[in-house]
């Protein structure tokens, strides 16, 4: 990713005259994937002139639309984008640098006068801006060796090692993520605390950000998310992978655990039909949007947005004036 400064400051910005009384804001519309987050930030944005900043890990990623749910160039309705499409598959994401990243997007757009819109699922990535987190530091050997444990014995083991050693933690990473899992053991050996201690506790927001948590309720949310995953497939999901193979996603750390991507991945090998690659990615969508609830409902400042209710955008509005 390219730097663009870091050094967030939460000065209030003056608006210009004649200028929206809401110039300068950062509003932050997390939840769920499948909810509907996308369209409503560009509703917003549209009626406040603002401009989205990407808070999806997998968004990061070039060649990753289709699957991730990316809305295409022609559909974002004239409204900049921030954030998507600037890393390659083999490179890993970084949530200390997205911090750095994200952060001076965000005071970029403020210093304009815009407000700026953070949109996505990934809950760390979203306090990544938000709140002040203190990265634990790293320690090459016992990285390597968890590393190591985690080719020979396989994730599901270090993930029952982890779920012992630390149940939250469990609670908010995926099974199959074994890079996240690595990690959460490997913070919780160096400081001998669970890894969920190194996590921010919610204060005041930085910025004075608004943050809405958009849902829908369980049976529905399926309903779309199996839709959405048999529209992916139509869309072109496999020739999508079938790219993205030949640029080395199996060799990316973090884009090959996208959702979706490795059941792909296993059509073109021959070892899974089609149809039970889009089962089992609608039920591994199904089991991390569980996961997803688990890390936003541990935020109490999020005010609760219904997606299923019309007026979605000016309930946010309101929320922005007092309301």
């Amino acid at each position: 990713m390219t730097d663009h400064g870091v050094g967030a400051t939460c000065r209030p910005l003056i608006a210009a005259p004649g200028a929206p009384a809401h110039t300068g804001r950062v509003i932050v519309v997390a939840g769920p994937t499948g909810t509907g987050k996308s369209d409503l930030a560009m509703d917003l944005a549209e009626r406040l002139g603002g401009e989205v900043v990407n808070a999806d890990s997998m968004q990061l990623y070039r060649g990753m639309d289709v699957g991730t749910a990316k809305v295409p160039v022609d559909q974002r309705r004239g409204v900049p984008h921030h954030l998507l499409d600037v890393l390659d598959v083999t490179q890993t994401a970084s949530v200390a640098a997205y911090q750095r990243q994200a952060r001076a997007v965000v005071d970029d757009v403020r210093s304009r006068g815009k407000t700026a819109i953070v949109v996505g699922g990934s809950g760390l990535y979203i306090q990544a801006i938000v709140d002040d987190i203190d990265f634990p530091a790293t320690d090459p050997q016992v990285r390597a060796r968890l590393q190591a444990e985690l080719d020979t014995l396989g994730t599901d083991a270090l993930f029952r090692r982890l779920r012992g050693a630390d149940p939250a933690a469990a609670a908010i990473i995926e099974p199959a993520d074994g890079r996240r899992i690595v990690r959460a053991l490997e913070v919780i050996e160096i400081t001998g605390r669970p890894f969920t201690a190194s996590l921010p506790v919610p204060g005041p927001a930085r910025y004075g950000a608004l943050l809405v948590r958009l849902d829908r309720e369980t049976a529905e949310l399926d309903a779309r998310l199996g839709r959405r995953v048999r529209a992916m497939v139509d869309g072109g999901f496999l020739d999508e992978v079938r790219a993205l193979d030949a640029a080395g996603i199996r060799h990316g750390l973090t884009a090959s655990r996208a959702l979706g991507y490795r059941q792909m991945l296993a059509v073109l090998d021959g070892t899974l039909a089609l149809n039970q690659a889009i089962e089992q990615t609608a039920a591994a969508t199904r089991r991390f949007v569980r996961r997803q609830r688990s890390w936003f409902r541990r935020d109490s400042r999020m005010v609760d947005i219904d997606a299923a209710e019309p007026g979605t955008a000016d309930r946010v509005l309101d929320l922005l004036s007092g309301g």
